[in-house]
């Protein structure tokens, strides 16, 4: 854990090295700011594992054991598959180490949250969490059984793997960390040029 914090830039130590600004940015923080960021973080996932619930269960109810229903024509189609690997089918003999994977996902995301002051974050860390909800809820309620279960996966793109909305909010999450560190603004609302 202390490792992902170190690595996000969320401030844990004082006079910790690179984090002497944060951590007085953070001390001289409102608290009501950071649980309106905590807010929004919680509210985008249960907005993402929501969306990626009900669309799992429409898909089971009415996709699955059918004819895949064509969208864009050819590029598009949705599709009901069941996954018990992790991203385009890899891994299928590891479905117990990715729901270790998504359990520890959340935690972190939930541990961090503490220290997040950052609006653009909190959406990003909202989206991750979400989505590795929306999985973890399939690897353990899903059949085969606990913990081996397999992802619904039904958005089939031509020429590319079948994926679900959890996928997609995780990848989104990921796109926007890598946009926020690109620019420097770390969980805690501080902007560092390197």
């Amino acid at each position: 854990m202390a490792e992902a914090e170190r690595i996000i830039g969320t401030p844990d130590i004082p006079g910790a090295e690179g984090t002497e600004g944060a951590w007085d940015k953070v001390q001289g923080e409102v608290p009501g700011k950071s649980k309106r960021k905590i807010m929004v973080l919680f509210a985008v996932a249960v907005f993402a594992y929501l969306l990626d619930l009900i669309s799992k269960m429409i898909v089971v109810a009415k996709l699955e054991h059918h004819e895949p229903v064509e969208v864009l024509g050819d590029w598009l189609r949705f599709d009901a598959i069941r996954n018990a690997g992790a991203a385009f089918g890899i891994g299928e003999a590891f479905t117990v180490i990715f729901t270790v994977i998504a359990a520890t996902v959340i935690v972190v995301i939930a541990r961090l949250a503490r220290k997040l002051y950052s609006l653009p974050w909190a959406v990003a860390l909202g989206l991750l969490l979400g989505g590795a909800l929306g999985n973890l809820t399939d690897r353990i309620f899903r059949s085969p059984g606990v913990f081996k279960g397999a992802v619904v996966d039904f958005i089939a793109p031509a020429h590319f793997a079948v994926f679900n909305l959890a996928d997609s909010a995780i990848v989104c999450g990921g796109i926007l960390i890598v946009i926020l560190s690109f620019k420097g603004l770390d969980p805690d609302g501080t902007v560092h040029k390197d």
